[in-house]
């Protein structure tokens, strides 16, 4: 069983509160929009830590992690972007990848908007973990904590704090 933190958005600073969630976490998941070297580093020293960049990330961080992640935990295959598109509407690049590669989970961010949604079309789960920094639209700051056994997703919560 692997506990997993899921987070987004972050545009270069991650507050204590959100640390704390790290804490029982076996890896780190973040969906791009890092912001800066110091976000990476802080998480990489005392986390799993897996990344994708965002369309905010310069090209340090673009030379350290990929635009698309497809990797394997558990009996789960996922596919990690910044920019999917919304549900059933995925951008042509993604629609690509989810094609080829069937994942059963999709994470993404970009919109700031929390969303999990399963998509029966593609027998995959839908997560976007919101935005749990403090640079955009969104008025709550918002990320995802859930365990992966075997095939299964469990214990999903909603971690939520005002701006």
């Amino acid at each position: 069983m692997k506990n997993i933190c899921l987070i987004s958005d972050t545009h270069g600073k991650i507050e204590s509160w959100v640390f704390k969630h790290f804490e029982d976490s076996d890896e780190i998941w973040h969906c791009g929009d890092l912001g800066s070297r110091s976000i990476i580093d802080s998480i990489n020293k005392n986390f799993k830590f897996r990344a994708v960049y965002g369309n905010i990330d310069n090209a340090q961080i673009r030379r350290s992690f990929k635009k698309d992640l497809v990797f394997k935990v558990e009996d789960i295959k996922v596919l990690m972007t910044h920019i999917a598109g919304p549900v059933k509407r995925y951008n042509a690049e993604t629609l690509k990848i989810i094609s080829n590669e069937k994942p059963q989970l999709l994470v993404c961010g970009h919109s700031h908007i929390l969303k999990v949604i399963y998509d029966k079309n593609f027998k995959m789960l839908y997560m976007n973990p919101g935005s749990c920094g403090s640079v955009g639209i969104h008025k709550i700051k918002t990320l995802l904590k859930f365990k992966i056994e075997g095939s299964d997703f469990k214990d999903l919560k909603v971690i939520e704090k005002e701006r």
